[in-house]
């Protein structure tokens, strides 16, 4: 087992071997990279963010799907589209259980969000004496959800129902890194000392398999516990190490 400060430093050598814009090619992320607007970004960041499960591949494609009904200008559709082309959405497959109907209910919050806001980071903010996005996320859910059911509210994850909201997590990292490395955009001012690890399948077993972690569930309170264990190694920028853990989950190295 390595020690504190040996895997502290095993951490920080992969963190740095896969946060390097080649990274790009093949995730999601790359999604949000074509665009140079925030808005733009911001859209086309949150709608990859969330179809993110399953194969990388699949949801880059379902994505790029998305974009060309959008016709590659996303906060100009969000802000200018008709009535029939929002009807005309409804019907299509999107990505496995997100469908034409959800991809549509999106558009009009976003429409309704940025006719009120200039960017979602408005809706992110964190309040004192806030250690993480924990409520933050869900006043985000409560301002772009509303308080009328619909079924693309299972979408939009909840950390109050103990939900990792591993794509929301994902999608705030993001938007708020600051690291020049060319992967994350950093185009929001909210410290990242705040952020934490998306907890998927990869980060969540490899940080099992390093002693980060000992609950079983991928859920919020195991986001804490890994919150408090990757704190130790870096606290103004915890979530680089989605990138080491990342990285080792898929290319499997420490099996």
């Amino acid at each position: 087992m390595l020690s504190s400060e040996e895997l502290k430093n095993f951490l920080n050598e992969k963190a740095d071997q896969y946060n390097h814009s080649d990274f790009i090619e093949n995730d999601p992320v790359q999604i949000p990279h074509r665009f140079s607007l925030q808005q733009d970004i911001e859209i086309a960041g949150f709608l990859s963010a969330t179809i993110s499960w399953g194969n990388r591949k699949s949801i880059i494609k379902s994505a790029e799907k998305m974009l060309d009904i959008m016709g590659n200008s996303p906060y100009d559709f969000v802000m200018n589209h008709s009535g029939k082309e929002l009807t005309s959405i409804q019907d299509k497959s999107i990505h496995r259980t997100f469908n034409g109907e959800d991809f549509a209910y999106f558009i009009r919050q976003f429409n309704r969000i940025y006719t009120n806001h200039g960017s979602l980071e408005d809706l992110f903010k964190l309040e004192k004496p806030e250690i993480n996005f924990y409520h933050a996320i869900e006043r985000f859910r409560e301002q772009f959800l509303e308080t009328e059911k619909h079924r693309s509210h299972k979408h939009v994850s909840s950390p109050y129902k103990n939900s990792s909201a591993k794509r929301i997590i994902m999608f705030l990292r993001w938007m708020i890194r600051k690291d020049q490395r060319g992967v994350d955009f950093g185009i929001w001012n909210i410290d990242q000392k705040y952020l934490s690890i998306p907890l998927d399948v990869h980060t969540g077993n490899m940080s099992r398999k390093l002693g980060l972690i000992s609950r079983t569930q991928n859920d919020w309170k195991t986001v804490e516990e890994l919150d408090r264990a990757i704190r130790k190694f870096d606290d103004k920028d915890p979530a680089k190490y989605d990138f080491a853990l990342f990285g080792l989950g898929v290319t499997k190295e420490l099996l």
